[in-house]
């Protein structure tokens, strides 16, 4: 439906349907990542992707492209991870929020994606804002 009040085409495939959910997440990280550094009033040089989505290879490249920023994606399973270090950390285990950093950088594993291709997310994203406007 708003396909078609927006005039655009809807997606014919699952295919295209899927792609055209990708697009839209990675263009809504980038409009809320222009948020937050409004908010701030500092650049974010790098997205930090954790959870189950973290595992979306391709979302995670997109994002990179779109918001031209380097996205960091793991753990997967953070909010586990983050539970069992707040815990070490009331009862004194770990000592600050640096060294739980550090702990979760030196036991799992994490992936960088650089921005490859951001020319075609630039002008995507003038669209993709003009479109949400009118949501």
């Amino acid at each position: 439906a708003f396909c078609t009040s927006s005039k655009q085409s809807a997606p014919e495939n699952s295919g295209a349907f899927v792609r055209a959910c990708l697009d839209s997440l990675a263009l809504t990280y980038r409009r809320t990542l222009q948020g937050l550094e409004d908010i701030l009033g500092r650049r974010i040089d790098v997205i930090h992707i954790v959870g189950g989505g973290c595992q979306n290879e391709l979302l995670n490249q997109m994002t990179a492209d779109a918001c031209g920023r380097t996205v960091v994606a793991g753990p997967v399973e953070a909010t586990a991870i983050g539970n069992i270090l707040v815990q070490a950390m009331a009862v004194g285990e770990i000592r600050s929020l640096s060294e739980a950093r550090e702990i979760v950088c030196a036991s799992f594993p994490v992936k960088a994606y650089e921005p490859r291709e951001t020319k075609p997310w630039d002008e995507a994203y003038v669209r993709f804002r003009s479109l949400a406007q009118n949501v």
